[in-house]
């Protein structure tokens, strides 16, 4: 998993968004390793809507960072 980010660029918003969750989903990953520590804490917060709200709160932050990069998508139609 050295290279899973090889860019930031997606050839449409859509797969930018994909790749915003990929990067939420990966930060959970190197943050708390252990997949059966998060396998335990997961029926926690998928009930508890301020967390899936937090959940949003990080992906829209990593989707405005890859549009940022791709130009917001304007800069390659």
């Amino acid at each position: 998993m050295d290279n899973w980010l090889p860019t930031l660029i997606t050839a449409t918003p859509s797969e930018g968004y994909d790749l915003a969750i990929k990067l939420s989903r990966i930060a959970i990953k190197k943050t708390q390793p252990d997949a059966a520590v998060r396998d335990r804490l997961r029926p926690e917060y998928a009930e508890d809507a301020d967390a899936l709200i937090a959940v949003s709160a990080v992906i829209a932050t990593n989707f405005a960072t890859i549009a940022a990069a791709n130009g917001y998508w304007r800069d390659t139609k």
